[in-house]
């Protein structure tokens, strides 16, 4: 199973699949499960409403406020954390970044290019000096 980039999404709805994107195995694995489970679409759709049609974005949020009510504590729930689906892709970028993930591994995995990638996210990566310098150290060293 191929996995789409965040621009695939006119070759998923059309039924193909044939953009790349580097994804974790634990979730591929859920998405293979969930394919298996319940397919797809008839236009290839991984996630479809109950009548086979597009999920509308309130669907979504309507979901991910009650499951925020049902995972956070109460403050947490008045807090701006994870308050939309999307904030999750922000906290997934900005971890890899300081994780050390290369930018363009992050920026694949992020259907980004790497300009873009930088330019959203370069304020986000923290605490790398120490890291670089003695990456550099060691460059000169050898």
């Amino acid at each position: 199973m191929e996995t789409p980039t965040k621009n695939a999404a006119s070759s998923i709805e059309a039924g193909r699949m044939s953009d790349r994107c580097p994804s974790h195995p634990e979730l591929v694995t859920i998405l293979r499960d969930h394919i298996a489970e319940f397919g797809t679409a008839k236009d290839g759709r991984i996630f479809s409403s109950e009548r086979g049609g597009v999920v509308a974005s309130t669907a979504y949020t309507e979901v991910w406020q009650a499951a925020r009510l049902l995972a956070f504590t109460p403050a947490q729930v008045a807090s701006p954390v994870a308050k939309r689906p999307y904030d999750l892709r922000h906290a997934a970028v900005s971890l890899w970044l300081n994780a050390g993930v290369s930018a363009p591994d992050v920026a694949e995995r992020a259907g980004h290019s790497v300009d873009v990638l930088l330019r959203v996210y370069a304020k986000c990566i923290d605490g790398q000096q120490e890291i670089a310098n003695k990456r550099i150290g060691d460059a000169l060293a050898a």
